[in-house]
């Protein structure tokens, strides 16, 4: 017998069977924002919206990189908020819940101007074509890779290297361990259809992690001296650890701060302009604990875990390096202050 449940950062989409592994459904638009145009959307600055939510993991990569990139006066972002229901997700933390450059209180219908019979996932990120307000594209790995590779004329100066070319194949090797065993390893965990299904992505998700701190415990970035986008990958996934995907994704041998490298390479990249300053603890718990009602059927989400750590010194310095290089880190915003 099989079940059914959403994907938990899309209204549409990929699938539980019961007894077996959790299966993220990888289908999305194809199209693609390009220099040249060849599918019909060419990168032009001001002609497209980053559609977010800080509350998602995959989302979350998009703003850090934009922001890493600075790509803010060029590429709009609208954010929804972090809880959405069956239909779609909203923009209910703009005034009258509506987004002020699409007009669209859904996402959803963003999606339907594309395509009325859209059959697949509602999903952030999005990239919407302002003049047409319709999606663009919503392949979360391929909207950061172009942002680097196709938007390249719009960088800040200064901008980080994130694809650095003489590291890119082992980049890709790394980053697809790190998307398959942790990012979608913890819901690999939270949404298992068996007891035999969680034993063994939850034994999994460990065996990678332990990979990692042994990997970060003698270099400070996952390439080795300066950020690229692995980290940014890898970072969303450790800054939702402690507070969602250790105790409701079950995902619980040890805390993120029990795990003294892990730990101190989460704090130093959260204290890194770009990271921190694009997380937002409050949403990510409330979508999580909100959505997932089939996982926390009460809807009560947790005060802790306590955020305070995070602030703390983390020595990664001693390894040497810098996060970005020959490059300068984009202007710091007022305390208190995400970036929009």
């Amino acid at each position: 017998m099989t079940s059914t449940t959403e994907d938990p950062h899309s209204t549409k989409g990929a699938y539980v069977q019961s007894g077996e592994d959790y299966s993220r459904d990888m289908r999305y638009l194809t199209t693609r924002i390009t220099r040249d145009g060849r599918d019909g959307y060419p990168v032009e600055p001001g002609r497209y919206r980053l559609i977010a939510a800080r509350a998602c993991p995959w989302a979350n990569r998009a703003v850090i990189v934009r922001r890493l990139l600075g790509l803010e006066d060029v590429l709009s972002m609208g954010l929804c908020g972090p809880v959405h229901d069956v239909r779609s997700w909203t923009f209910d933390l703009d005034p009258g819940g509506v987004d002020p450059v699409l007009g669209y209180e859904r996402l959803q219908q963003a999606y339907f101007a594309r395509d009325p019979e859209y059959p697949l996932g509602i999903t952030v990120p999005a990239m919407v074509d302002v003049p047409t307000k319709a999606v663009a594209t919503n392949d979360f790995d391929q909207i950061t890779r172009d942002l680097f590779f196709e938007w390249r004329d719009y960088h800040r100066d200064g901008a980080p290297d994130l694809w650095p070319e003489h590291l890119r194949d082992e980049m890709e090797t790394v980053m697809k361990r790190v998307f398959t065993e942790v990012n979608n390893g913890v819901y690999r965990c939270g949404f298992a259809g068996s007891q035999e299904a969680y034993d063994a992505a939850y034994d999994r998700l460990w065996t990678a992690l332990d990979w990692l701190e042994e990997r970060l415990a003698t270099r400070r970035y996952l390439m080795g001296d300066t950020l690229t986008e692995a980290d940014v990958r890898l970072f969303t996934t450790l800054a939702r650890f402690d507070a969602v995907y250790h105790g409701h994704f079950k995902c619980n041998r040890q805390k993120l701060t029990e795990m003294p490298v892990l730990w101190a390479y989460a704090r130093d990249l959260f204290q890194t302009p770009g990271f921190g300053d694009t997380t937002d603890f409050d949403q990510i718990k409330a979508h999580y604990y909100v959505v997932h009602a089939d996982i926390n059927p009460t809807q009560i989400v947790p005060k802790g875990p306590d955020l305070s750590g995070w602030h703390t010194p983390h020595g990664r310095e001693e390894l040497g390096g810098s996060p970005f290089g020959d490059g300068t880190a984009p202007a710091a915003l007022p305390p208190g202050t995400l970036a929009t």
